[in-house]
């Protein structure tokens, strides 16, 4: 049976067993930063690829040849091939991984994840090879397939409310699915409160009594290692906040 592997960025592509055989898949995006909307993907492509040119340096060019022609590839596997989803269980992650299942929906394909058995900020690159390969033999198939790809429709369309109940319907089977939406919707800003993200880099800022980027960077990625930021996220939003006094 064909295999293919879809991992959530370059980094584990550098570090992937060879001798796991099959495809590499590699989604280059970070959809848990900035606009995801449009009504066809063409429209999502054309959003993202506009975001991505204004706030991380890549041309809309760059943006279809790296990233959009490897979500091309998965819509193009097939029938029965087997697909292992790489993704691991922070928030920047799982959107990644509810825009993948989303592209699967209807597909007749045994899908299986591939996750560390403990969530931390390290993830992936916090295992060797035999780590790796370790976990890539106690993958579990996903099941309620049609149910998780409608993660994804929720989270574009902003309704809160969905997502909150796809991940309590889900909650047994996909535990860490119901915490990345947990911090999705604290992330959002309400009342007095800035959004759970940038109140913490507030406060490591006033903890440590700095505003110099990598200090305040190593801090939050140890205090919220469930929201997977890398540090362009985290330097939009401190930016933010400098800018605003």
């Amino acid at each position: 049976m064909t295999q293919y592997h879809i991992l959530n960025g370059d980094a584990l592509k550098s570090q992937f067993p060879l001798s796991i055989k099959g495809e590499l898949i590699i989604a280059r995006e970070c959809l848990v930063d900035g606009a995801v909307n449009g009504e066809s993907l063409e429209d999502l492509f054309a959003t993202r690829a506009k975001f991505i040119s204004q706030h991380y340096g890549a041309t809309p060019t760059e943006y279809q040849e790296k990233v959009v022609s490897e979500f091309e590839k998965i819509q193009r596997i097939e029938s029965g091939a087997e697909i292992n989803l790489w993704f691991e269980d922070d928030l920047f992650c799982q959107v990644n991984m509810w825009f993948v299942l989303s592209l699967m929906k209807g597909k007749d394909n045994p899908i299986f994840l591939v996750r560390p058995d403990v969530h931390t900020r390290y993830g992936f690159g916090g295992l060797d090879e035999e780590g790796l390969l370790s976990i890539f033999e106690n993958s579990k198939k996903m099941t309620e397939l049609d149910k998780l790809s409608d993660f994804w429709k929720a989270y574009q369309s902003e309704n809160n409310d969905q997502l909150l109940a796809h991940a309590k319907e889900l909650k047994t089977a996909y535990p860490f699915m119901f915490d990345a939406v947990q911090a999705h919707i604290a992330r959002i800003p309400k009342g007095d409160s800035l959004g759970r993200p940038t109140e913490t880099l507030i406060q490591i800022m006033k903890d440590l009594d700095t505003e110099e980027f990598g200090t305040i960077f190593q801090e939050f990625c140890k205090r919220e290692p469930i929201y997977g930021y890398g540090d362009s996220q985290v330097k939009r939003l401190l930016d933010n906040i400098l800018n605003k006094g």
